[in-house]
C-alpha cells in the first residue's frame, strides 16, 4: 500500500511538512479506504509516526485541492437526485448527479431544503461546471421535469438505469454511519466532507463495473 500511495508529483503539495511524504501519502490513502482519522493515527503510531488526527486531516484537504474534481466533463447520460441527510439533528437535503456511463460524480450541493427551485439551482450550478448540451437527465418524478425546461435541458422519468446514484447514496450512508454518527457540525464544514468524498469516490475507489479503474481513469466524452 506504501507504495501504491507515494507519487513523486506529490511533494510539491506537501512543502514544508516536517512529516516524509510516502508516509503522509500512507496516511490519506489509509483514511480514504475506510479508516477513521483515529484509526490512521493509531496505525501512524504503530509504525512510530505520532500525528496528531488534525495533521491527518489536513493533508487529506491539501491532496484533494491539488486536483480540480471532478474535471469538466461531457456526458451523455445523468442520473439526479436527492436524499435527506440529518445534520446535528436537523435534515438536510443531498442533492447529487452522476453520469451513467463513466460512474463520475458530476457534483453534490447540500440545502436545507428541497423542491423545484432547490433542484434549479442544482441544475444552473451543473450547467457552469459541465458540458451538458448532449446529456439526456435521468429523473425519477415530474418535478424535475419543470427544473430542466428551464434551461432547456433534456430530461425523462426513468427508473432502472438510476439504480447507480442510488447505489451512490447508499455507500455514503454506510460511510456516514460508520464515521458521523450522529453527523455534527455546520453545513458548510459537511460540504467540505461530501467534497472529500467525492474526490475519493472519483479519483481512489476502483470499480467492478469499470474493471477495477475509477471514474476519473474513464473517457470523460
Amino acid at each position: 500500500m506504501l507504495s501504491e500511495s507515494y507519487d513523486p508529483g506529490l511533494e510539491e503539495f506537501w512543502e514544508n511538512e516536517r512529516t516524509a511524504t510516502p508516509v503522509r501519502a500512507f496516511a490519506v490513502r489509509l483514511h480514504q479506504t475506510g479508516c477513521s482519522l483515529r484509526e490512521t493515527t493509531t496505525i501512524l503510531a504503530e509504525l512510530g509516526v505520532k500525528r496528531s488526527h488534525g495533521a491527518v486531516w489536513n493533508w487529506v484537504h491539501r491532496l484533494s485541492d491539488s486536483d480540480c474534481d471532478p474535471p469538466e466533463a461531457q456526458p451523455k447520460r445523468v442520473a439526479v437526485d436527492e436524499t435527506a441527510v440529518k445534520i446535528n439533528g436537523e435534515w438536510s437535503w443531498l442533492y447529487a448527479a452522476i453520469d451513467i456511463d463513466t460512474k463520475l460524480i458530476l457534483d453534490v450541493a447540500l440545502f436545507g431544503r428541497h423542491g423545484t427551485d432547490l433542484a434549479a439551482a442544482f441544475l444552473q450550478k451543473l450547467r457552469e461546471k459541465h458540458d451538458l448540451s448532449e446529456a439526456e437527465f435521468l429523473v425519477d418524478q415530474f418535478g424535475y421535469r419543470t427544473a430542466l425546461s428551464r434551461f432547456g435541458l433534456s430530461g425523462r422519468v426513468n427508473y432502472p438505469d438510476r439504480n447507480l446514484i442510488e447505489t451512490w447514496f447508499h455507500t455514503l450512508k454506510i460511510r456516514l454511519d460508520r464515521f458521523h454518527t450522529p453527523w455534527v457540525g455546520s453545513r458548510s464544514s459537511v460540504r467540505e466532507w461530501l467534497e472529500k468524498f467525492m474526490h475519493y469516490y472519483n479519483r481512489q475507489r476502483p470499480h467492478q463495473a469499470l474493471d477495477g479503474k475509477t471514474p476519473i481513469e474513464e473517457p470523460q466524452n
